[in-house]
């Protein structure tokens, strides 16, 4: 098979070894994959894959299922899947976990499948299974307008929570407001925390979630209501803030660290589970759609690294895996 593999600064669409299939695996014909920001950590050798896991980029992909191994009842040859990889998607096959394999949902392309599985795994672990939100509390996404930001924001209208957004540009925030953000702001342009008692009616911000960390912190716990919770999920802005431990203890807060990709198959199982049962009939009844901003082919992939590297996009970018 083909597969993109890291030589230097290039990507190179090259031959590969084919994945071996394994008890309680899918190996997956790809037809499609999606960039994340793990992708070009990966790259330039800052996210070392998990131990046991494929060297090649790419955390989720979506085709059709070549073959499974013993003990695989979930899907059957010929089904369209999309999975939830711990790498190994930038590539014609791809081996996954079956309880990290999912249907593409009734009436989605292979490009809008390969779109859903890690942002909405990630915003979904993190708001309702990390930090336990509950309807009707506030919440704050910050990056708004990226895969997992626009996730988040319709997994908040549809499940009842008001969410607020920061973004780059008061464009994005007005395309956040398309999806079912209830207000936002510009990044650039002003200091959220300021924002926050006007959204929320001086309550505060419930739940958090933020994937820049740094410098963000010390506002984040300004803007947390009384039981609040921070869930950080990355670090764009650097990995040491001072903390207002007086203000986490007076107000009871809780700050959430949380990544995906290393979870347990079964823990990561648990969380696709969970999308299938309450967020794929939404996706069906087109209440919650995949939001792609640019389709490529992996050849080129070298270049969407660069797209998505410019902060310019909204929503996911989407590689073509040719067959």
């Amino acid at each position: 098979m083909k597969a993109i593999q890291v030589e230097g600064q290039e990507l190179s669409w090259i031959d590969a070894p084919e994945p071996t299939l394994g008890v309680g695996e899918v190996l997956i014909a790809n037809k499609a994959t999606a960039l994340n920001r793990a992708d070009l950590a990966q790259r330039a050798g800052h996210y070392a894959p998990p131990q046991g896991a494929s060297s090649i980029l790419g955390l989720e992909c979506a085709g059709v299922v070549e073959e499974v191994g013993e003990g695989v009842a979930r899907v059957r040859e010929g089904d369209r899947v999309c999975a939830l990889l711990a790498g190994g998607g930038y590539a014609e096959k791809v081996v996954a976990p079956a309880g990290q394999v999912l249907p593409v949902p009734e009436g989605l392309s292979f490009h809008e499948a390969a779109a859903l599985p890690e942002v909405f795994a990630t915003a979904y672990l993190n708001l309702f299974m990390e930090a336990n939100l509950e309807p009707g509390e506030f919440v704050l996404l910050h990056a708004g307008a990226s895969g997992v930001g626009t996730a988040a924001i319709q997994l908040c209208a549809a499940f009842d929570n008001p969410c607020f957004v920061t973004a780059g540009s008061a464009e994005k925030v007005s395309r956040c407001a398309e999806l079912g953000a209830a207000d936002g702001c510009d990044r650039h342009t002003v200091r959220f925390a300021e924002e926050v008692p006007g959204w929320t009616a001086q309550h505060g911000m419930d739940v958090i979630l933020d994937p820049v960390g740094g410098g963000y912190f010390e506002s984040n716990v300004e803007s947390l209501a009384v039981d609040g919770r921070l869930v950080l999920i990355g670090l764009l802005d650097g990995s040491t803030s001072s903390i207002a431990l007086g203000a986490m203890m007076a107000r009871r807060l809780r700050v959430i660290g949380s990544t995906l990709r290393g979870r347990s198959i079964a823990a990561k199982s648990r969380v696709m589970d969970d999308l299938r049962e309450r967020v794929w009939p939404l996706i069906e009844t087109e209440q919650i759609k995949p939001v792609v901003d640019t389709i490529m082919s992996v050849t080129e992939a070298k270049e969407a690294h660069q797209l998505l590297s410019q902060d310019g996009t909204f929503g996911k970018v989407v590689l073509d895996i040719p067959q």
